[in-house]
């Protein structure tokens, strides 16, 4: 694989065998960072679960101390009185069949996170092959299907985000960008760790955290020695 020069530079810096305490590796995520954007820092937290049995499923939502740093537009699936109450909130699009009809016959897709009040998931429930890949859908488990409009619509402007397995039993998630510094993205690190372990399934055998890595969106991985 071609490597550019910016990325062997900040290479020189992490030693690949090394788990690094959260604060040290942030330092790390901060100071490797070379891009000319603000780069988004992801963190990855592969689990001793196997995501293939329903028991051993890991997901839910949180809301970061710091936010993402990223502007997240949201649309609300709702009956029409309840239109102007999920813009009053704060929401980006609001409404009903209309919205349905526009992702479905446009492929529209400028928004970043879904909400549905639970009466309009039998509607919403027919987007489910488009929203579903694309970790769009709406879902009690990570709050998004809710009578409770305005705040889950503040809570996602907030920094909302939700965490569940992929198919290799990793959590990919966003925890923030380069420019919030070690100090705070240890801290949105320490708030979705902590959610992780406290999700952890009952029937979970063995090493629950298997590995934690923290990369920026140009930059090496970090290996972060976890608690378990």
């Amino acid at each position: 694989m071609f490597r550019g020069k910016n990325y062997k530079e900040s290479a020189k810096l992490i030693d690949k065998q090394t788990q690094y305490e959260p604060q040290e590796a942030f330092e790390l995520v901060t100071k490797a960072s070379r891009a000319k954007f603000d780069e988004t820092v992801e963190l990855h937290v592969k689990l001793g679960v196997d995501s293939r049995h329903a028991d051993q499923q890991v997901r839910g939502a949180i809301v970061l101390p710091h936010g993402t740093g990223k502007t997240v537009r949201v649309l609300v699936f709702c009956k029409e009185e309840r239109v102007q109450e999920a813009m009053d909130a704060g929401a980006d699009y609001a409404g009903g069949m209309d919205l349905v009809q526009k992702i479905q016959g446009e492929n529209w897709f400028e928004f970043d996170t879904v909400i549905a009040t639970p009466d309009m998931m039998g509607t919403v429930g027919r987007l489910g092959k488009v929203l579903g890949p694309k970790g769009l859908m709406p879902s009690p488990k990570a709050g998004t299907v809710t009578p409770n409009i305005a705040t889950a619509v503040k809570e996602a402007k907030a920094g909302k985000i939700e965490y569940r397995l992929d198919k290799t039993n990793i959590i990919h998630c966003p925890i923030g960008k380069v420019s919030f510094g070690a100090e705070k993205l240890t801290e949105n690190y320490e708030a979705l760790i902590g959610a992780i372990i406290k999700a952890k399934p009952a029937a979970a055998k063995g090493q629950y955290i298997k590995s934690c890595v923290t990369a920026s969106t140009m930059g090496p991985g970090i290996k972060i020695a976890a608690k378990q």
